[in-house]
């Protein structure tokens, strides 16, 4: 090599390790700044639509042909733990009819009639496993990784491992979460920054009309921009000071942060709930022209508004609430629970994938629909069904999945997963894998040793991948 190459390779090297400083130290700066991903992406963003209190899989994706059969049966072996042990019935047929829909003849119950349309772009999963038979359990393992621990959402570690896309909106929001089971450990960051942590939108109890302001304080105070600029930099000065003499203080830093985005919201956040930029035929298509569909429907709107302004990761749940106490917990009365449910959520998930494709966004966006377990095979109560995480259905859409797909399957009463069984764990480690995360790469060293989303399991169903 000539001496003239030598010095201008060189003379680039040490450019470079400028530069990896620079973004080393915005990154330390704004810890939501992009990252690259492990592996190859599939999808940028994911949509999480959360049905809880535990939709019947076995009324809604999974027909099973022994439940007509065999209606009014015992179930013929033993009946593993359920959560309500009482007023336990024989073997219970679905009230509900299932037709084959789309290219791919997918069957789906009459209780989706909008979804239906959509088949062709769904994987179903009908292999779920979760570990809890209790509510309280199952969401924070659905939602955590965990049923025990307090651990950070996998929102916050979707957020901690690639960052988000706009840094004037949080990476992670969660709409109108439940304030039970687990409330707001749900969407906690844990042992994570707190920059990570999912920021809520409304609570469950409140419908759209009295969400006139979705966050709190984002109007600007009556004084000039600069000088509010100024008084902030003062204020962050002071705590970083602060910081500084307290070598670690988790709590400080969150409130570093958190003052930083909440200035920069305020330039973006109001515009991105203002739903009167919206058309009156988008909002019809959501279904906010109709009592029963207006609050899941503004749910999916905003969704879909803050993922088209690069929020990472955004979840909407429909939930126990006022008019709704039970959500999809149907231990009796299945027929009015789940008919009732489904009305309000079909038009606006069916309204979220139509838009979505409309505007090219399906095409880098993942959308994951489910509840933390599903429904028994038996009858409880006479007309419902208990709590069951042996086997249930979740499904994907859009971005790096296969379409009109049905992965896995239960046994024939619709009981136990027994093909391709997809833990909640191997959930976690497909969506990560979906969106360029290695979830065994994707760590943080916390008490002594590196923690994980998927702990010391999960494997991606690789089957399923577009």
């Amino acid at each position: 090599m000539s001496r003239r190459a030598l010095l201008r390779q060189s003379a680039c090297g040490f450019g470079m390790l400028g530069l990896r400083g620079l973004l080393a130290a915005e990154e330390a700066r704004n810890p939501l700044s992009p990252k690259q991903p492990h592996i190859r992406a599939r999808a940028k963003r994911v949509i999480f639509l959360f049905m809880h209190g535990g939709p019947s899989h076995l009324d809604i994706y999974d027909p099973k042909p022994r439940l007509e059969r065999d209606h009014g049966k015992p179930l013929p072996f033993a009946r593993p733990l359920t959560f309500a042990e009482e007023q336990v019935g024989g073997l219970l047929k679905s009230p509900f009819a299932f037709k084959r829909h789309g290219q791919s003849g997918i069957p789906l119950s009459e209780l989706f009639p909008n979804l239906a349309n959509h088949v062709d772009e769904m994987c179903i999963v009908r292999s779920m496993v979760g570990d809890s038979v209790a509510h309280g359990g199952a969401l924070m393992q659905l939602h955590t990784g965990t049923n025990t621990f307090t651990r950070p959402s996998w929102g916050s570690w979707v957020v901690y491992g690639l960052g988000t896309e706009n840094q004037n909106l949080p990476g992670f929001i969660t709409i109108k979460p439940t304030l039970f089971h687990g409330g707001a450990k749900n969407y906690s960051a844990g042992f994570l920054p707190a920059a990570y942590e999912g920021t809520p939108i409304g609570y469950a109890a409140l419908g759209p009309d009295d969400l006139k302001e979705p966050i709190q304080y984002l109007e600007r105070p009556g004084m000039p921009a600069d000088l509010q600029r100024f008084e902030l930099d003062m204020l962050q000065k002071l705590n970083r000071r602060n910081a500084e003499q307290a070598q670690f203080d988790p709590q400080l830093d969150g409130r570093i942060q958190a003052f930083e985005l909440a200035a920069r919201m305020q330039t973006e956040a109001p515009e991105a709930f203002d739903l009167t930029k919206e058309s009156e035929a988008t909002k019809k298509l959501y279904g906010l022209d109709n009592d029963e569909t207006r609050d899941f429907g503004w749910q999916c709107l905003v969704a879909r508004r803050l993922s088209e302004r690069g929020v990472r990761f955004v979840q909407a749940s429909h939930t126990y609430r006022v008019g709704n106490p039970v959500g999809w917990d149907a231990h009796s009365n299945l027929v009015p629970n789940h008919v009732g449910r489904a009305k309000q959520v079909d038009q606006p998930i069916s309204a979220l994938l139509t838009d979505l494709k409309a505007r090219g966004l399906l095409d880098d966006t993942l959308i994951v629909w489910s509840g933390e377990f599903g429904r028994t095979p038996i009858a409880q109560s006479g007309d419902g069904r208990d709590h069951n995480p042996y086997g249930y259905t979740s499904w994907m859409a859009g971005a790096g999945v296969k379409h009109g797909f049905i992965y896995g399957a239960t046994d024939e009463f619709g009981y136990h997963a027994v093909e391709d069984r997809m833990h909640i764990h191997d959930l976690h480690a497909t969506v990560l894998h979906i969106l360029g995360l290695d979830h065994k790469k994707l760590t943080h060293f916390h008490g002594g040793r590196n923690f994980r989303l998927t702990d010391v399991a999960g494997n991606v169903a690789e089957k399923l991948l577009a």
